[in-house]
Order: structure tokens, then sequence, then C-alpha cells
């Protein structure tokens, strides 16, 4: 059984390029397979291969005062999901181009999964407010799955959400905005604009999807997640919903 993993944190890297050239070696060395993106505000990593090589991967990551608390997230298949190994250094480690979008100083609030999952139960938070989920992702991503009910906008790409997010902004005004994606990258980046923009009333999901996925399963969810590697998508309980050796079996 292979190991998947997804996991982000933003973090100060002064030289981006060195790093990322450390993490291709020790990557390439393992037999891993997946993308790693680099820049100055952080990593971003989806990666996959034996159990041990992803720990033996990791661990020096985790020891690692700068990201000491990078958080993981796991799921398995039958097959490696990805054809090769990418590691790139980028601007952002998801391209947003928005001032005020990278955590500096403090992440954005955060509502956890479970917390979330009761709030949706019960039809608001615990202050009495209507809750609203905004999908930060695109239109095909969507398509495979998104929480019941969640304001989905028409976009292409995430540098289009700000002025897809436009025209619903006071109708959002008495709302507590729960922004979400798949891993929580995007989330957080759109929450701290949208705090930074004037709108106070924003939390992120916790580790996005996946994580919900991981903690509660897929209370409030209609589908899966698309992910960007062959499974094309994880249903609730984490299993890919395609994997050409157990579609073979």
């Amino acid at each position: 059984m292979v190991t998947n993993i997804a996991a982000y944190h933003f973090a100060s890297i002064d030289a981006p390029a060195e790093f990322a050239a450390t993490l291709h070696a020790r990557a390439e060395a393992l037999s891993l397979r997946g993308s790693v993106l680099v820049a100055g505000e952080g990593l971003n990593l989806f990666l996959a291969g034996e159990a041990d090589a992803i720990e033996s991967f990791l661990a020096p990551l985790r020891a690692d005062p700068r990201f000491a608390g990078l958080r993981v997230k796991y799921s398995t298949s039958r097959q490696i999901p990805f054809a090769r190994l990418k590691v790139k250094v980028k601007p952002e480690i998801i391209s947003f181009r928005r001032p005020g979008s990278t955590p500096e100083d403090a992440r954005a609030p955060v509502v956890e999964p479970r917390t979330l999952a009761r709030w949706l139960e019960q039809g608001h938070d615990d202050a009495g407010r209507r809750v609203v989920m905004l999908d930060t992702r695109n239109a095909q991503e969507i398509q495979y799955g998104t929480f019941a009910g969640a304001l989905t906008l028409p976009i292409d790409k995430f540098t289009d959400l700000p002025a897809a997010l436009a025209p619903h902004r006071d109708a959002l005004k008495d709302a507590t905005i729960v922004s979400f994606c798949t891993g929580g990258i995007r989330c957080e980046k759109a929450a701290l604009w949208m705090q930074a923009d004037g709108m106070d009333n924003v939390l992120q999901l916790d580790d996005g999807i996946l994580g919900y996925f991981e903690q509660v399963g897929g209370f409030g969810y209609d589908g899966a997640c698309f992910v960007f590697d062959e499974r094309v998508a994880l249903r609730p309980d984490l299993s890919p919903l395609v994997d050409e050796a157990a579609d073979a079996a």
C-alpha cells in the first residue's frame, strides 16, 4: 500500500532555491514522487511512496524549528498517483498576488472540523449567526463535490477569487463565513486577505476538506474532494476515486 501525504507550512525561507535542492535530493533518494513547491513564504507538498520513506523525508523537516508545527494529512492508495517527482521554486506556494494574504505574524482565525460539523448540524455558530461555507477552489474542483449549500464562485484560478466574491460581500455581512479548500492553503490565504480587506467575520476551516474528512468524515459534504493527481478525487473516507491497481483487481 502506498502512503500519500499533503502538507503545507508558512515559514520564512531565506534561500528557497537551496532549500528546494535539498528537498529534491532527499525525496529522490527515498524514491518518492509528487510535487514540492518552495517559496520565501513557505512550503507546499504532495508526495507518495513507501510509509517508511515518507517518514524519513518528514523527520528532518519536523526537526527544523521553522517547520516544527508542520501538520501532515495522510491517505493511502494501491498505486503511486504521480508520474514523477517535481520540485519547484515559486514566488508563492499558491499564487494569489494579494497583500495581506501571508500569515507573517499569526494565522487567520480557524474553526476546527468537529466544531464546524456541530455548527452545520445546528444550523448556526455558537453565537447564533448563520454559517456560510465559502469554497475558494476553482470550478473544475467543485464539480466533484463541496459542502452542501456552499457559496461557490465561477473561478478558473485562485487569483480570480477577489473579483468573483465582490458581488456577494454585502449579503455576507450578517454571517459567519468559513472559507475552505482542499488542504488549507487557499482558504488560509483567502481568509487573511478578506480580513485585511475589511471583512471581520471570516474563519478558515482548519486543515481544509482533507482535514475535515480525516476528523469528521462526510457529514454536511456532498461528493468527493478533487486532488491534483491520478486519484482524481478522495471520498470522505479518504479512499481514492480512481486507483488503477484496485480497479484492475
